[in-house]
């Protein structure tokens, strides 16, 4: 009867446990970082009256007698569940993602673990717990913006107002596109010579390339055939100057046949028609001119295409005695007259052409021979094409078409050459460097279409009394796919090296172009327009630590006025392989204990699966409707544990009252 007492105090005192727990998870649901505990019960001691009987030949087995004498606590258990996330704004509020706890200590060398991230600076710029005054342990990032690989954990430290030492600029980077097909090469005449040049056609050069055409024609213009006739009667004629006056008697018709081909007659209607009425005839003739020469008097008819004689000419009909033909032409009886005074241009022309810029076989001399224009209404040579790729138009007096400036073919043209200059086809972009001590330097890079295929010059330059002591030139080549071939120096240098002039350090600085054969970097691919730049520079002036931020791996960046952002700590995670054998050290927080394991610290997101949010703390993980359900199975276990008490003490009650 006594151990039904007994058993009924166990329950009453273990079931007081549980609501102390559940009193004790109420009362911190609203605590930052708290994870709920929850109790497990045990059967404690059992009293055996019989034990187990083994089974025989004749009867079966037979299980023990034994009885309960009531329960205990078996554990108190953590539960690490993850609480929700409450977004604080605070960049030093923190709060894990998944597993981990953030790592406190002290100057004595404790380790203190925490799920609460309540953070801030003190005094000395510590990251510290407000609420302890322990330091929240990581490592400090060295002057590079680097995390040490032997670096030890500790205090991390973030000096405030601290001076970012300004750093000299060691490379610049190219990206983007150079127009492949760009032309902006305006011509300029700069010497007509000769060659009767009047002024070159406001279009540009097809290739784009700037630089000195000296054009050398040599040979002869094309001529016009002209027939002059030698009258019988040897009169200076007029207009008016009848046929009967020069002894025409045979009043037939004179034909003329034209480039052989093309056949006209000459309407011969008695004595009285004139040598105007003939020439008015023949002008209506297309291609011939009729006139009276004022020197000699006679008769001259032009064929107006200037050519061979042998194509471009003009023939009168057979002569007979008293015909036109023999009194006004002076054509022997029974032959034709034919023009002979023509002749085909002969002219070769050759372009010698050097490019403004480039070096090595873009520098030149580059040799074209030049294939002519010719008037369709005169047979003149009226001007080149070719020059700069084509484009490039020249004017000419029409009447008198291009002339040869090496009429004798001797070379001699020094003196009176045509000269035509084109513009260069450039593109320019500009960045700001920086030197030793902080200043700013404006750097220019500017390229010239090459007279090489898929080439670019480039030229440095810069505006404030810098000197560019090397690599200040050079090229950059691309492929036939209009990646990257190769970005190099002229020169032999291999980098650019600018004296700032104002007491700092040469800077010496690497241009990079991109990736050869990938299309990272410049490329040449034709477009409407160039896009090509200097994208960055890695240098930077004096800059003063102004704000922080947190990501999730732990790193805290810092931001300086410079512009400049780099990494000065990594907040330190840990974690255990039970995190349920972690012993609570009060405050919210944790120590390693036998059952826990050892620390494991790292990287958060690495070696530490849990992820790190800035700007936020985790809630406690309490259900409350849990808490109050097993609140209320707790308060029904202790009155049925006190009913036990009380039916125990009737009992017993009975059985002292058996002597009455």
């Amino acid at each position: 009867m006594m151990a039904s007492l007994y058993a009924g105090v166990s329950g009453l005192k273990n079931h007081q446990i549980r609501m102390n727990v559940i009193g004790n998870n109420i009362a911190n649901i609203n605590t930052i970082g708290y994870k709920t505990s929850r109790v497990n019960f045990q059967e404690a001691l059992v009293q055996t009256f019989r034990g187990a009987g083994r089974p025989s030949a004749t009867s079966g087995g037979t299980n023990p007698v034994q009885l309960g004498l009531g329960m205990q606590v078996a554990s108190i258990d953590t539960l690490f569940q993850q609480g929700g996330l409450e977004t604080t704004g605070q960049i030093t509020d923190l709060a894990i993602q998944g597993s981990g706890f953030f790592v406190l200590g002290d100057t004595a060398g404790n380790r203190f673990y925490t799920r609460a991230g309540a953070f801030g600076f003190d005094a000395n710029s510590n990251l510290v717990d407000p609420a302890t005054g322990m330091f929240v342990l990581g490592k400090n990032a060295d002057s590079a913006g680097d995390i040490p690989s032997l670096a030890t954990t500790g205090p991390i430290t973030i000096p405030f107002g601290q001076q970012d030492p300004a750093r000299s600029t060691q490379e610049i980077t190219l990206s983007n596109n150079i127009n492949a097909s760009a032309t902006t090469a305006k011509p300029t005449l700069l010497s007509a010579g000769l060659s009767g040049v009047t002024n070159v056609g406001q279009s540009v050069a097809a290739d784009g390339v700037g630089g000195i055409h000296t054009v050398t024609i040599v040979g002869s213009q094309a001529l016009q055939d002209t027939l002059t006739g030698t009258n019988a009667m040897s009169l200076m004629l007029t207009t008016g100057t009848k046929l009967s006056d020069l002894g025409v008697t045979d009043f037939s018709n004179m034909t003329l046949t034209i480039d052989g081909t093309r056949t006209a007659d000459i309407n011969i209607n008695d004595g009285d028609t004139t040598i105007g009425d003939i020439i008015t005839q023949i002008n209506e003739q297309a291609g011939l001119k009729a006139s009276i020469n004022e020197v000699s008097g006679e008769i001259e008819i032009i064929r107006e295409y200037a050519g061979d004689p042998s194509v471009y000419n003009v023939e009168i009909s057979a002569g007979a005695l008293g015909n036109v033909s023999t009194q006004v032409f002076g054509a022997a009886v029974g032959s034709t007259l034919q023009s002979t005074g023509g002749a085909a241009s002969n002219f070769v022309a050759t372009d010698s052409f050097v490019p403004s810029k480039g070096s090595g076989a873009s520098a030149g001399p580059f040799s074209t021979n030049l294939d002519l224009v010719i008037d369709p209404s005169t047979g003149l040579v009226i001007g080149l094409d070719g020059i700069g790729g084509g484009g490039v138009q020249l004017l000419t007096d029409t009447a008198k078409g291009l002339q040869a400036t090496d009429p004798d073919g001797s070379g001699a043209i020094q003196d009176d050459p045509l000269v035509i200059e084109t513009a260069d086809t450039s593109l320019s972009t500009s960045i700001a460097v920086f030197d030793s001590l902080g200043a700013r330097h404006v750097l220019s890079l500017e390229f010239f279409k090459s007279g090489l295929d898929n080439r670019w010059e480039w030229q440095a330059s810069s505006l404030d009394g810098e000197t560019i002591t090397s690599g200040q030139s050079g090229y950059v080549q691309f492929n036939d796919d209009a990646s990257l071939n190769s970005f190099a120096y002229n020169g032999g240098a291999t980098s650019m090296t600018i004296d700032p002039g104002n007491g700092a350090d040469t800077i010496s600085l690497n241009v990079n172009a991109g990736t050869p054969n990938g299309f990272d970097g410049l490329t040449g691919f034709e477009s409407a327009a160039h896009t090509a730049s200097i994208i960055s520079q890695d240098g930077y002036g004096l800059g003063l630590l102004e704000k922080i931020a947190i990501d999730q791996v732990g790193n805290i960046s810092g931001f300086f006025s410079n512009g400049v952002t780099r990494v000065l700590a990594q907040i330190s995670l840990a974690d255990f392989s039970n995190q349920a054998g972690l012993r609570k050290a009060g405050m919210s927080r944790y120590q390693a204990s036998a059952n826990s394991g050892e620390a494991v610290e790292g990287i958060a997101g690495s070696t530490v699966s849990g992820l790190i949010s800035s700007g936020a703390l985790e809630a406690s993980s309490v259900d409350i409707a849990q808490e109050f359900t097993s609140m209320i199975t707790a308060q029904r276990g202790f009155q049925a544990n006190s009913r036990i008490i009380t039916t125990s003490d009737s009992m017993l009650d009975e059985l002292v009252n058996i002597k009455r």
